[in-house]
């Protein structure tokens, strides 16, 4: 495995974290694949950096210039919610989300809710073992996707 370096991104990534966005997506078997054209994200993205703190796993390889990084783990976060979580298929399970939602409870204040949807087991199990719980779940009609989701929450214990 890589070295993964955790950081704030850096303006210039907002491409690479497209593609993260993107391939996680394609990784998703419950949700429309058509949705946005590679340009309509790329827009979306800018508006990200723009309007949010974005977070960023940058996998490390030495070679002989020094250290060429790649961007495979991407967090958006902004006003109390993480808006985005997603991680480079090939990288999963490999402790870098945990790292990205850290990261987060860190930079939080203390709170932070977010949407997952239903079909994504894995991904609900994962905020729960980070102390993430159920507030509400919905049907999915009032998303871009029509997929049934949640919001979850998290507070720092005692606060």
């Amino acid at each position: 495995m890589a070295e993964i370096l955790l950081r704030v991104a850096r303006r210039l990534e907002c491409d690479a974290c497209v593609d993260v966005f993107r391939a996680a997506w394609r990784g998703m078997s419950f949700v429309p694949q058509d949705l946005h054209t590679d340009a309509e994200d790329r827009r979306w993205m800018r508006d990200v950096f723009a309007n949010q703190l974005v977070l960023v796993a940058e996998a490390l390889a030495d070679d002989s210039q020094g250290r060429d990084g790649k961007v495979v783990g991407m967090l958006s976060m902004g006003g109390g919610t993480i808006h985005n979580l997603y991680v480079r298929p090939g990288y999963q399970n490999q402790g870098i989300g945990h790292g990205l939602i850290e990261m987060a409870k860190t930079c939080s204040g203390g709170e932070l809710k977010l949407w997952v949807f239903e079909p994504n087991k894995g991904a609900i199990r994962f905020y729960e073992r980070h102390g993430f719980v159920t507030v509400r779940k919905t049907d999915g009609r009032d998303n871009e996707e029509k997929v049934p989701d949640r919001l979850m929450s998290w507070r720092i214990e005692g606060g």
